[in-house]
């Protein structure tokens, strides 16, 4: 009789054995295996959260089969003490390990809300925006002028959120006294920015920050980034450019920056100016002379008068020859690689073409043609302006 007993123990423990094995396997294949979710999410793991409550939350949205695998599959991943609190963003089909691993690893928030401080060339924002996790587009939820006296509850309240991100966005053509002004009026920045850096210096750029971050530090990143930049735009310069310094070419790529916003017109502005460099000629830039008025600090508002574009100023490229004495603003990556590398072109002359682009020219007879097609282009918006503010209001 003991030995059936035996006998039939040894069988039980086996099958029981075969059965757990079984349920490893599955278990293990359920964990590695594309997920049941079909539309994305954003996951929050608040600050002092624990596994438990993350696949429970997962769970309740779709995006695991089982919590408690998604328990045991970081369990023996050794991944359970290192959850880490942040918004993720999580795709369709995305695996239970591909999910322990995003919220493990750490890292900037990839969803939720986000506060975006936008220094622009004519404004300076502060944006409260949120993902959409079924689009992955931002939708606003507040926009305001920081120092401003009203500021919208919902910038109070997100500032508040452990898991919100901070963004500092730079447009391209700004300059150094715009990007410290504006960071002054920052409030989840602390400290002093020191002086203004040089004009030029700082790469437009976005630039994730934190609450406690020092200006000082943030300055020292943008010009980190503008250093890289510039030496990489210098060593891939073309042999035969007229330029005899990284900083010079510094200069042009200002010039180009604030002459063109359109993107792909970068090359072709840079060309002309090089070709008036290889011929002797004065570049004849009107935003040099604007620089030369305002030294960078604001937006001179304003058309230029005869008697400035005629002032014998150092940034006044209607007199002196050559390049400014500094750049004029902070060009970004591509000026300045159409600085370093312009197109081959015979222009030397260019115009508003009244598209927010430019009509070229070699010639002066084919300038002052499209001068004058120009003109009349201004002409009939400022008429149409006119009737409008007669009228009180457009069609």
């Amino acid at each position: 009789m003991w030995r059936n007993i035996a006998s039939n123990a040894v069988s039980f423990l086996v099958v029981a054995l075969f059965l757990l094995g079984g349920v490893i396997i599955w278990g293990r294949a359920e964990y590695t295996a594309q997920g049941p979710l079909d539309q994305a999410i954003c996951l929050q793991v608040k600050s002092g959260s624990n596994m438990r409550r993350v696949s429970n939350d997962l769970a309740e949205q779709g995006a695991v089969s089982s919590a408690a695998i998604f328990r045991m599959g970081a369990d023996y991943q050794d991944k359970t003490s290192q959850l880490k609190a942040g918004s993720f963003l999580v795709q369709p089909g995305t695996s239970m390990e591909e999910i322990v691993d995003t919220v493990t690893r750490g890292g900037a928030s990839t969803c939720g809300t986000e506060v975006v401080y936008r220094i622009g060339v004519n404004r300076v924002s502060v944006q409260v925006r949120e993902l959409d996790p079924a689009t992955s587009r931002f939708v606003e939820r507040a926009e305001f002028t920081p120092g401003a006296d009203d500021v919208p509850e919902i910038y109070t309240q997100t500032k508040a959120q452990n898991d919100t991100r901070f963004r500092i966005a730079v447009a391209e053509g700004v300059t150094s006294w715009q990007i410290v002004e504006s960071m002054k009026a920052m409030d989840v920045l602390e400290g002093s920015a020191g002086e203004v850096p040089a004009e030029g210096s700082l790469a437009p750029d976005s630039y994730e920050v934190r609450p406690g971050d020092t200006r000082a530090s943030v300055v020292a990143r943008m010009e980190a980034a503008q250093e890289a930049r510039l030496a990489e735009a210098w060593e891939a310069r073309d042999p035969d450019l007229p330029i005899e310094s990284p900083e010079d070419l510094l200069t042009l790529a200002s010039i180009v920056e604030k002459e063109t916003g359109v993107a792909e017109e970068r090359r072709q502005v840079a060309s002309v100016f090089v070709n008036r460099i290889n011929q002797g000629m004065r570049l004849q830039t009107d935003p040099t002379v604007i620089y030369g008025i305002t030294r960078g600090e604001g937006v001179l508002g304003r058309g230029l008068r005869r008697s400035e574009l005629r002032a014998e100023t150092p940034y006044n490229t209607y007199v002196i020859d050559g390049l400014p004495p500094t750049p004029i603003a902070n060009p970004g990556r591509e000026s300045l690689m159409a600085a370093a590398q312009p197109d081959e072109s015979p222009y030397i002359f260019f115009v508003a073409d009244g598209t927010g682009g430019h009509a070229f020219a070699v010639t002066l007879a084919e300038h002052n043609e499209n001068v004058a097609r120009w003109r009349q282009i201004e002409a009939e918006r400022g008429a149409a302006a006119a009737g409008n503010a007669s009228t009180g209001g457009t069609d």
